[in-house]
């Protein structure tokens, strides 16, 4: 397996095969399986969890890491093809992923969303060009669309809580935040869940709705995999019986680009920060999960995060350890 970019690289057999390891390693976390090797981990966007997680999750291994954070640590990057480079940024990415690559054993990166052009991200070209650059074993950290590292931490979380696949009740909910946010997150967490095959409701405000083509291919995998998708406004019937209410804040498709036209529409959503009321009588055992970070009081209250049906921090740990898992699956042998 050479390249990490989505969820859906894994095939069900080797996602499979990678949650278990997941549980072994969680288990048993030190082994000497990288011993030797080298990861290189590209920054071009803030991270807490994900770098934390990679740095550790290759030491447990044995094995080590350098980071690079252009503009910082190194030269600024450019991404553009056929930039005319007389700007800020000294060295293009045709240049750096193979000069990087020729210095590990595998590459993660991270870039987000330039956030301007809704077409363009969907399309995620810049990590795209990156991982057909690389000769070796890629993953992707983070892009415009897709988070795949995290969809396989919330997978084994719903495991780990014994939320059921099949007839399970999963909610992604817009929550509010003072300005727009990427697809990355909600994207992969619609997809994961449609593809465990649960009952998955998108609950938004008007104005949020999903974009098209995302909720196409996740209606998709939802057929495939005995489940189903619907969307809605309405909170009380969004999480009637519902297992989990996983938030995330996410730009309006309508004005994507255009935070200035948006925020008139956000303005008035505040109410839209979840809280202990939001689960009864609906759903009074449902847990709570976040990718972090989170706003308390803005996106979620207190109350929820700290009390019991809270498993954001479970969410976290889990990176670790199917980070490892995927890394030993790309690096080892017995994941060839």
């Amino acid at each position: 397996m050479k390249r990490f970019l989505a969820l859906d690289d894994l095939t069900d057999a080797r996602l499979a095969a990678v949650l278990a390891r997941a549980a072994a390693l969680e288990r048993r976390p030190l082994s000497q399986a990288l011993a030797g090797k080298v990861v290189g981990l590209l920054f071009m966007n803030p991270s807490l969890r994900t770098l934390a997680s990679m740095e550790a999750g290759v030491a447990q291994l044995g094995g080590r890491t350098f980071v690079i954070t252009p503009g910082q640590s190194s030269w600024r990057l450019e991404t553009r093809p056929g930039a005319v480079m007389d700007g800020e940024a000294a060295e293009h990415v045709r240049e750096a992923i193979p000069v990087l690559a020729a210095y590990a054993d595998a590459l993660g990166v991270r870039c987000f969303a330039e956030g301007k052009d809704l077409e363009t991200d969907m399309a995620d070209p810049v990590i795209r060009a990156m991982a057909a650059l690389c000769p070796i074993p890629f993953i992707n950290l983070e892009s415009a669309i897709s988070h795949p590292c995290q969809a396989l931490a919330d997978w084994k979380t719903l495991d780990d809580l014994e939320v059921p696949r099949r007839g399970g009740r999963f909610v992604l909910s817009w929550a509010y935040h003072p300005k727009p946010l990427p697809l990355a997150v909600p994207a992969s967490a619609l997809l994961m869940a449609a593809r465990r095959g649960m009952a998955v409701t998108v609950l938004r405000p008007e104005g949020y709705a999903l974009p098209e083509a995302l909720m196409t291919k996740a209606r998709a995998l939802a057929a495939a995999h005995g489940g189903a998708l619907r969307e809605t406004a309405d909170r009380r019937a969004a999480l009637e019986g519902a297992h989990v209410l996983y938030a995330k804040s996410w730009a309006a498709p309508g004005f994507y680009g255009r935070p200035g036209d948006e925020a008139a529409l956000r303005q008035d959503l505040r109410d839209w920060c979840v809280d202990e009321p939001w689960f009864a009588p609906a759903a009074p055992c449902a847990r709570f999960m976040h990718c972090l970070p989170v706003r308390r009081n803005v996106k979620v209250t207190d109350a929820v995060l700290d009390g019991p049906r809270s498993a954001v921090v479970r969410q976290a740990g889990n990176r670790l350890h199917v980070q490892k898992a995927l890394l030993l699956e790309m690096l080892t042998e017995d994941g060839a």
